[in-house]
Order: structure tokens, then C-alpha cells, then sequence
């Protein structure tokens, strides 16, 4: 895609606009106020909005590589996600948090393979260390010999759930949290059929999440 087809997705936007522009402007008026922080991965496949057809104003979303969360660490470093992760609990005050990730996630895959000394990934290979104790849980439960795509698979799921224990490290997610003010969703979307896993932590497994809102 060139930057003229770019220009003329923006034309059919500016139509989408014109069509919706009461309750587009009525969000100018009034700010945003949304729902759901929505934790995803960068990968191009990954489109929140699309993935569950929501509106202009209904997330507030991080993308990053793995959809990593940091853990709280202040007085180490400065991320752009643990910004909005304050951003979004105190002053948005969003009622739920929902850390989506995906099935062949190039994150996940590449904690698998050995990265050389590229000077150009010297950030990546940093942000990739989020994602090792996921890694280590999976071969402890399949084994190191075990195929790697059943490796993969569940490095991704297990990554969720440690994403889950690293956001609930700043001190007001866990507040909230405790008190019942905030609730925390793990979601798996696998990129071959569009659906989503939700993550139980009942019953430490991840079901689809049709199921959760016929129960609900």
C-alpha cells in the first residue's frame, strides 16, 4: 500500500465520519471516557476494534511488542506503557483491563531463537525479557524436547498470565482491583480462525470467550 492508497482510505473514513459526526464530536465535547484498557501486541493482524467490533471511544489501547506489560518499577525505567496503564486506571478510570495476546506471535517465537548483537535491536532484545518466565513455565510443563508449535502455543498463553501478575504490581490497579472497582481479562486470539480464549482462573484454562457471555 502506497501513500495514495492510504489518501483515499482516508476519504472513506472522512465519509464514516460525516455519517457518525454527532456522536464523533460529542466525544470531543465531552472527552473520552472508555470503557476498557486494552492491552494488545503491535502485529498487524491484531486490530482490537475490528477484532470486537467496538466504537470510536470505547478502548483505550497499548500496543507493543508481545503485549508485554512491565512490571512497576519507577525508579528504573521510563516505559510508555506503564504510562498509560496509569493514564487509563487513575484518570480514565476504566472498569476493566482486558491483555490480548495471539496465537503466532513473533514475540513469543523469537524468545525460541538465539538473536545476534544487531546494534539495531538493542531495545528489542531488552523488551523480549518480559517474556522468558513464560517461556521457561512452557518447557517446564511440555518438556524441552517437546515440538516446538505446542512450545509456542503455550508460551503465548502462559505470557498472558504473566502479564496479568506484572500489571497487578502498580499499586493502583491492585487496588482497585481488591476492591472490586477494576476487573482484569486475559484473552488469547488466535489469528488462523478470529475467535478468542478467555482465560479462567478457576479452573487455569483458557475457554472460549462465547461461552463466558452465554453464561453471562
Amino acid at each position: 500500500m502506497n501513500l495514495e492508497e492510504y489518501a483515499k482510505g482516508n476519504e472513506l473514513f472522512r465519509n464514516y465520519f460525516k455519517k457518525n459526526k454527532d456522536s464523533l464530536l460529542q466525544l470531543v465535547k465531552s472527552g473520552q471516557s472508555p470503557k476498557a484498557l486494552f492491552i494488545g501486541c503491535s502485529d498487524s493482524r491484531v486490530i482490537p476494534d475490528l477484532m470486537v467490533q467496538t466504537n470510536p471511544g470505547d478502548l483505550f489501547v497499548v500496543r507493543n511488542v508481545g503485549n508485554f506489560v512491565p512490571p512497576f518499577k519507577p525508579d528504573e525505567d521510563f516505559h510508555s506503557t506503564a504510562s498509560a496503564i496509569e493514564y487509563a486506571v487513575s484518570v480514565l478510570n476504566v472498569g476493566e483491563i482486558i491483555i490480548c495476546g495471539h496465537t503466532h506471535c513473533g514475540a513469543c517465537e523469537h524468545l525460541y531463537e538465539e538473536m545476534d548483537d544487531n546494534p539495531y535491536l538493542i531495545h528489542t532484545k531488552k523488551w523480549l525479557e518480559l517474556g522468558e518466565s513464560a517461556k521457561k513455565s512452557a518447557i517446564l510443563s511440555l518438556g524441552a524436547n517437546a515440538p516446538k508449535e505446542d512450545l509456542l502455543r503455550l508460551t503465548e498463553k502462559l505470557s498472558v498470565i504473566k502479564q496479568i501478575e506484572n500489571i497487578l504490581t502498580y499499586p493502583n490497579v491492585q487496588q482497585k482491583f481488591e476492591h472490586d472497582e477494576l476487573h482484569i481479562h486475559g484473552w488469547c486470539y488466535d489469528v488462523e480462525t478470529g475467535k478468542i480464549e478467555y482465560y479462567n482462573a478457576d479452573t487455569y484454562e483458557f475457554l472460549p470467550l462465547k461461552d463466558l457471555t452465554l453464561e453471562n
